[in-house]
């Protein structure tokens, strides 16, 4: 038996009694892949990014390991909300124009505390304070730059559309503003350099791809290591005490965490692997997240066909965000119809094994994406489901 087939015959006993739809956190291939991202940060924490893992029982558990500290959230409402459970740092990576957030923020002491917001432009400052609503509460503030690598003189940009903030001058100026700016607290600084830990370095079938990928990634780190450096020296001129620099993603730990710069890593899919992450040369990880769906039909020879499944991930559009079939290995997609949104047909010589009712396994391209499609999380330790928790969704937050 293969290991991938020992696993579904282990899930399938775990989940004998659930009927599916429904989704599993392999425990210890979560705890493995924690252990992984602690080991590739050297000694740097790791903050842990929440919309990759969208299970306040599973933050909390990763959290209560030596080498994580913090969450990196995604929205205002999601900060806050984590914040009155209990978490007492949260940073706030994306810019916000929640003005009732705001107004919470600025008049409650425990959530000022608590949580952090990233701001890359003064209009974002004057949006805040029009929101306070009489909260006098002082804002922490974590600036973000722009990452992206510039060739050719600036005619070709690789990385994510981000902040407008580039040159150490552009960051200095803001964190002058934001010193000078009562009811406002300079506390850190982050740089998520997606073109680096984002993009699969090894591609199967695309070895040209693969090769110039790595190639443009040796080029990006080298040179956002350097501007990173200066950046965060000219901010701290500016604010001697700050608190933190964020930098990294799963697929670029071990890099960041070597920037001298750098004081902590941001990372969570790697705790879930999920399909994308099978792209990468300098790190793999254990599947920890699947979803199962049951065979419903079976139409002809060689084909079965399975409820739902039609889970496509963010980015641009392309097979690369369409979950895979898992489990049983060798089932396939029809290419006319692939992942619907009400039935999937698979095609595949091991669909002459499934039966009505028989699950089929999946992984998501992505990581926290999959908790926004199911109430519940089976946590599986060896051949049992140890418990049941509920996902974002499953507390009635659905926060994007």
């Amino acid at each position: 038996m293969t290991p991938r087939a020992a696993d579904r015959a282990r899930y399938d006993r775990a989940t004998a009694a659930l009927d599916a739809p429904l989704a599993i956190v392999d425990l210890e291939a979560f705890d493995a892949n924690a252990d992984d991202l602690v080991r590739r940060a050297a000694g740097k924490p790791v903050r842990v990014a929440s919309k990759s893992v969208r299970c306040r029982a599973l933050l909390e558990r990763v959290l209560a390991r030596d080498g994580f500290a913090g969450v990196m959230a995604f929205t205002l409402a999601e900060s806050l909300w984590l914040a009155r459970a209990g978490f007492e740092d949260v940073l706030l990576a994306y810019p916000s124009a929640d003005r009732a957030g705001f107004a919470e923020l600025a008049r409650d002491p425990k959530l000022a505390a608590a949580v952090t917001v990233t701001v890359d432009d003064v209009a974002q400052l004057d949006l805040v304070d029009a929101a306070r609503a009489g909260g006098t509460e002082e804002v922490r503030v974590c600036l973000e730059m722009d990452t992206a690598l510039r060739l050719l003189g600036g005619r070709v940009r690789i990385g994510a559309l981000r902040s407008p903030l580039r040159t150490p001058a552009q960051l200095a100026e803001l964190a002058r503003s934001v010193v000078r700016r009562p009811g406002f607290r300079l506390v850190g600084l982050m740089a998520y350099e997606g073109h680096v830990a984002g993009v699969g370095d090894a591609v199967r079938g695309r070895p040209l791809r693969s090769r110039a990928v790595r190639a443009m990634q040796a080029v990006a780190r080298r040179e956002l290591a350097e501007r990173r450096a200066a950046v965060v020296a000219a901010v701290r001129a500016v604010a001697p005490d700050l608190e933190f620099v964020n930098g990294g993603g799963t697929g670029s730990v071990q890099h960041t965490a070597a920037e001298a710069a750098v004081t902590e890593i941001a990372a969570g899919s790697g705790l879930y692997v999920p399909r994308l992450f099978d792209d990468y040369a300098s790190f793999s990880g254990r599947p920890a997240a699947l979803f199962a769906q049951p065979v419903v039909r079976r139409p002809g020879v060689g084909v079965v066909t399975v409820l739902g499944g039609g889970y496509p991930a963010s980015g641009a559009a392309g097979r690369d965000r369409l979950p895979v079939p898992y489990l049983p290995e060798g089932l396939r997609y029809d290419p006319r119809e692939g992942p619907g949104e009400v039935q999937t047909p698979l095609l595949g010589s091991p669909a002459d094994d499934l039966r009505i009712g028989d699950k089929v396994w999946f992984r998501h391209a992505k990581a926290g994406e999959l908790c926004e499609r199911f109430e519940a999380l089976h946590l599986v330790a060896g051949d049992r489901v140890v418990e049941t928790v509920p996902t974002y969704r499953g507390e009635g937050r659905t926060f994007l």
